[in-house]
């Protein structure tokens, strides 16, 4: 504590300084203007906790208390850890078990024209949902979307921007996202607190959004009436050749679905439900104990069904995931992440730069609308919302709490103006993902990516109103 009190401000924020140059440089100068690959955020977060250690230890920081600060971090973080590691275990199991197939071959079968844009808001938000993916919803269902879309005659800017905004939308309240349970992790957030915390700006967004899609139809309504069932029918044929479809395959994701209403632990949950989603794999489809076997370790894989020919590439996309090691770069990264943190809170980095920044803000609504901010920021310059949700969550924690705000309130924050705001940054990746695989440029779709747009301005209005805000909590 002695040392502490005699560091400088510069040698406080010296490590997130080279954080920054760190990024900046490799995330933004490198590719945007040199054209050469960007630095990998985890080999980012490495060179600054060596820079970080290094610094500590010229200070006058003894290498135990510097290992037992980051181990400390470490192990709070790691039951979230564990989660991750159950995610890829479940995407895995759901697929072998018929539970998605099926879910996504009756979903591409009640596409209606009339309603495309709705159906195609709707439609993303059960996939991304179930899969917590938002980037492998839009590659596959988004695809099939925007194609009918194309087939029909109908405003592919506003198909874009709709399939966009469910995507997201079923990524964010999913507990099988990676970026929901990063969000919750760094702000060391219950993940089902997390997700109910979300509803409060996410769900009224999305109403909003269900609306004017509705209207849109009628305004921007498509040329043809019409699906072509050349479009689809491929895709179908495999699915079903594939797979056995019963009622029985939907206790997977009601196990989930359960656990998150009685708020039960989310690991046994998670686990639980795969472990159902096995046995009804072993009961009704067509592949073996070691096939199952097979996708709880690396995932499913379309080769396993080696009586279907001609497999298209659709479904390899969509099915070929899941296992153990499904998010082990995320993984990785968030024990990297960690072990910087943790470093770096041996001299209170963050919570002295966020004083130093903000510390004439003293109001509840300030302190949030401010952490929203920081999120854009952060996200917009690293083009990574894991970054983002450990750097501001790390910032901002104990200025919550010291104003007496629910941490959720913050968890919520970094994914409203971070996941949320990802596809509306036109050089963000995830923006380069969206326009290469819908083919729907930017200029084209983002004033119609309507649910974003509307939650950029319902998170901070919330937090004026005080509404939604928990300032009740303790």
């Amino acid at each position: 504590m002695n040392r502490k009190q005699t560091l400088s401000f510069f040698q406080i924020i010296l490590p997130v300084l080279f954080l920054g140059v760190l990024i900046f440089y490799g995330m933004v100068i490198r590719p945007k203007f040199f054209g050469q690959p960007g630095f990998p955020l985890e080999i980012v977060f490495l060179l600054a906790t060596v820079f970080a250690i290094g610094e500590l230890m010229i200070i006058g920081f003894k290498w135990n208390d510097i290992q037992n600060a980051f181990i400390q971090k470490l192990a709070r973080g790691f039951p979230a850890l564990l989660i991750l590691f159950a995610i890829g275990i479940i995407i895995g199991t759901w697929i072998i078990s018929g539970t998605i197939p099926m879910l996504i071959y009756f979903g591409v079968q009640s596409i209606n024209p009339t309603y495309i844009y709705v159906l195609a808001f709707l439609i993303p938000i059960i996939f991304s949902t179930l899969t917590g993916t938002s980037w492998g919803s839009i590659g596959t269902i988004g695809v099939v979307l925007i194609g009918i879309a194309s087939v029909i005659g109908a405003n592919l800017g506003i198909t874009a921007g709709a399939i966009v905004g469910g995507a997201f939308f079923g990524d964010k309240l999913s507990p099988l996202s990676d970026t929901t349970n990063i969000a919750a992790m760094a702000t060391e957030v219950d993940l089902y607190d997390h997700i109910r915390s979300m509803m409060f700006t996410t769900l009224p967004s999305a109403l909003i959004a269900l609306v004017i899609y509705f209207i849109l139809g009628f305004t921007y309504p498509p040329t043809g009436s019409e699906i072509d069932p050349r479009q689809i029918e491929p895709t179908l044929i495999a699915v079903a050749s594939m797979f056995n479809f019963n009622g029985f395959l939907l206790i997977p994701p009601i196990i989930v679905l359960y656990g998150s209403i009685r708020k039960l632990a989310p690991l046994p949950t998670l686990l639980t439900s795969s472990l159902s989603a096995a046995g009804l794999a072993l009961i009704f489809q067509p592949y073996s104990m070691g096939d199952i076997m097979t996708a709880l370790h690396t995932g499913f894989n379309v080769d396993m069904a080696y009586w279907v020919t001609g497999m298209p590439e659709s479904i390899d996309t969509l099915f070929t995931r899941g296992g153990l090691y499904e998010l082990i770069e995320a993984i990785i990264f968030t024990f990297m992440v960690f072990i910087f943190i943790g470093t770096i809170d041996l001299i209170d980095a963050m919570p002295t730069i966020v004083n130093r920044v903000f510390g004439e803000i003293k109001s509840k609504a300030s302190i949030i609308i401010s952490s929203l901010f920081a999120t854009a920021f952060t996200n917009g310059i690293t083009s990574n919302q894991s970054a983002a949700s450990f750097i501001v969550g790390d910032a901002f924690v104990k200025r919550y709490d010291k104003a007496g705000i629910s941490r959720k309130v913050l968890s919520r924050s970094i994914e409203d103006y971070g996941t949320m705001l990802e596809s509306l940054v036109p050089w963000h990746a995830t923006v380069i993902f969206l326009t290469t695989t819908l083919g729907v440029s930017y200029g084209e779709y983002w004033y119609w990516q309507i649910l974003s747009l509307v939650n950029l301005i319902v998170a901070p209005t919330l937090a004026i109103l005080g509404k939604g805000c928990f300032y009740e909590e303790d």
